[in-house]
């Protein structure tokens, strides 16, 4: 059975960019009711028991057709934002030289990288996600995923992402979503998306 990550800081702590009731809510009702439904599905199949989310996902086509659609949604949920919390600290962080390089190399800088993944999460139509990964050729790319849909289902290994549901953001920024990503850059932990990236089995 997965439990529930605990934040790696108070729900207050990303003041004022992204408010404190909706971190609470965010992880305390929308994490957990992934993780809720995503449980309940695998109680019907014990012997996935052993199985991480990861191989879960990365190998949806074995999953009984039964509860397919269930892990396929609330396993990716319970993934992405399991992966989402420790992307985003209140500390100032900043990536190193050879990081700032690997960005340049794939989109020609790191300044157009950011200008590029904006771009990605204000284009993105209704929920879902925008990520940073790293590809089977050790390519750099901006994807965009609809939904809970799991990008390691398709072997992309995520580096950096930002949740664009609304419940992510709605709260403090209604319908602003260009607000809300403005102020996602600010809290934006660059430690882990280094540290992300050197953790990827190409």
């Amino acid at each position: 059975m997965f439990t529930l990550p605990p934040l790696p800081y108070a729900y207050d702590a990303l003041e004022p960019y992204l408010d404190t009731k909706t971190m609470e809510i965010h992880h305390t009702k929308h994490h957990q009711a992934y993780l809720d439904k995503l449980n309940a599905a695998l109680e019907k199949h014990p012997e996935l028991g052993n199985k991480t989310i990861e191989e879960l996902l990365s190998n949806l086509d074995t999953i009984p057709e039964d509860i397919r659609p269930a892990v396929k949604n609330n396993g990716g949920g319970y993934y992405h934002h399991s992966l989402f919390w420790p992307m985003l600290t209140p500390k100032k962080t900043a990536l190193s030289g050879i990081m700032i390089k690997k960005f340049a190399d794939s989109f020609g800088s790191l300044e157009t990288f950011k200008e590029q993944f904006t771009q990605a999460a204000l284009n993105l139509f209704g929920s879902g996600w925008v990520w940073a990964v790293v590809t089977e050729a050790a390519v750099l790319e901006i994807i965009s995923t609809p939904n809970q849909d799991s990008l390691i289902s398709e072997k992309y290994q995520p580096i950096l992402g930002i949740d664009v549901w609304e419940h992510a953001y709605y709260l403090k920024y209604q319908n602003r979503r260009a607000e809300y990503i403005d102020a996602w850059w600010h809290v934006v932990n660059w430690e882990q998306v280094e540290k992300a990236y050197k953790n990827v089995n190409i």
